[in-house]
């Protein structure tokens, strides 16, 4: 039944998610059927979804109904993949008629039987019944970088996480299996580690924490011009991690540490380990020991009971640790965890002015940073054309894609993924402009 099927996605939520779409896309295209990039064009699409909070799981219900309106034309059969079902498929498969087929996280190779089965008899609920698949994956970035998954799940268990109980405890990938994956990758500029936590890569598998190992491995690579690292745990960050930043010149010199808070009783509240002290020693440790490294975090505002004293308080750590990129949000209180039911409740206008707050100080950060680049000559990772046309934009080494800012220079001409030496002219909050003076760098 599913010959000459064309076959599409849509991969909402975060950079691992995707990975997770990229690897379910090399399954289908290695039983030979084809892949469009076009929602309109594809018999069978799959929407592959978010459930970490409210608003993503709003937006993947969100998606499955828009793309139902594409039935009459090519499509056939809708597949709601991912961490939507996997959580929720009691509500969800009784609810979301418009969905033909099921699966969970790490149930890929589960997929083309359960479509053969919904052709024949209607909808199918298949979480659960599948395993992992890891064939060559399709990647779905600009070809010069890609994302490597290093593990699944956690166990970190903060109270207003539902990753664990959608992804399950930790599991890590073996260093042949990931070396193997990033080898089929390509040419690339840029690997980009991620995991729910990257630095306890290791210890379910081999006991001990690997990730030094496998970075060692991964950089070896021929085809793999540099590696950043995402996701890494402040707790877990060691003297060998940060000798290996300091040391391994194809170890970009960036750092993304979710802290999520500064204040004591607030994180004890999270139950994340560490404290406002041991967070400044950490920084202060790597900013002495990695010369110009690069700090990137995210932080949670409006955190029950909360005071205006401790999100005050939240907002001077930014201003004395100056982490050149941060992300805010407003705390989601999600059902299942254990901060759903704790007392101290804060109204949804509280946190959206706290957050606002934060995020002005870390413009005013952000900005002091990047005028300070004015003048100088910096090495510009190419991704591409801007979207106005106008000219080319790209990233410092400080910078992740889609999640930090860009560079946007001028050149004769340009080449996705390669390097330029730009002169920065003038910046703005959170970008830079410039004109290359130099390609390849």
């Amino acid at each position: 039944m599913l010959e000459q099927k064309v076959f599409g996605m849509i991969s909402l939520g975060c950079d691992k998610n995707r990975v997770d779409a990229e690897r379910l896309l090399g399954l289908i295209r290695a039983r030979g059927y084809a892949v469009t990039a076009e929602a309109g064009e594809a018999n069978i699409l799959i929407v592959n979804t978010c459930a970490f909070l409210e608003e993503a799981r709003k937006e993947a219900i969100e998606t499955v109904l828009d793309c139902n309106a594409l039935r009459g034309g090519n499509l056939e059969k809708i597949v709601v993949s991912g961490c939507l079902p996997q959580k929720f498929i009691r509500e969800l498969f009784p609810a979301l008629t418009e969905g033909d087929v099921f699966l969970g996280c790490s149930d890929a190779d589960a997929l083309f039987a359960a479509l053969e089965r919904s052709y024949a008899e209607g909808r199918v609920n298949a979480v659960g019944q599948g395993h992992e698949a890891f064939a060559p994956r399709v990647l779905t970035t600009p070809p010069h970088y890609a994302y490597l998954k290093i593990a699944d799940g956690c166990n970190n268990h903060c109270t207003y996480c539902l990753i664990p109980k959608i992804r399950g405890r930790y599991r890590s990938y073996p260093v042949e299996q990931l070396t193997e994956e990033a080898a089929r990758l390509g040419e690339l500029s840029e690997l980009i580690l991620v995991a729910q936590d990257t630095t306890r890569y290791g210890e379910d598998l081999y006991g001990s924490r690997r990730l030094v190992p496998l970075i060692r491995a991964l950089t070896a690579l021929d085809n793999i011009r540099s590696v950043r690292l995402l996701y890494c745990y402040p707790d877990a960050i060691g003297d060998e991690l940060i000798t290996e930043l300091a040391e391994n010149e194809k170890l970009v010199k960036y750092l993304d540490i979710p802290l999520q808070h500064s204040e004591d009783r607030v994180l004890k509240r999270m139950n994340r380990r560490g404290s406002r002290a041991e967070y400044a020693a950490l920084l202060q440790k790597l900013r002495a020991r990695v010369p110009g490294i690069a700090i990137r975090s995210t932080f949670i505002t409006g955190f029950p009971s909360e005071t205006e004293e401790e999100a005050a308080a939240l907002a001077d750590f930014l201003r004395e640790q100056k982490p050149e990129n941060c992300g805010f949000f407003a705390y989601s209180r999600e059902p299942d965890t254990p901060a759903y039911r704790l007392a101290g409740q804060i109204p949804a206008k509280v946190k959206r002015r706290r957050v606002k707050m934060l995020y002005d100080v870390q413009r005013g950060i952000s900005a002091a940073f990047l005028r300070s680049k004015i003048g100088q000559t910096v090495s510009v990772l190419c991704d591409g054309i801007a979207e106005d046309g106008a000219c080319f934009e790209g990233r410092a080494y400080w910078q992740a894609p889609e999640i930090d800012g860009k560079v946007y220079f001028t050149a004769a001409h340009g080449v996705q993924g390669e390097v330029y030496r730009v002169k920065i002219t003038s910046a703005g909050e959170y970008d830079l402009y410039g004109e290359a003076e130099e390609y390849p760098a």
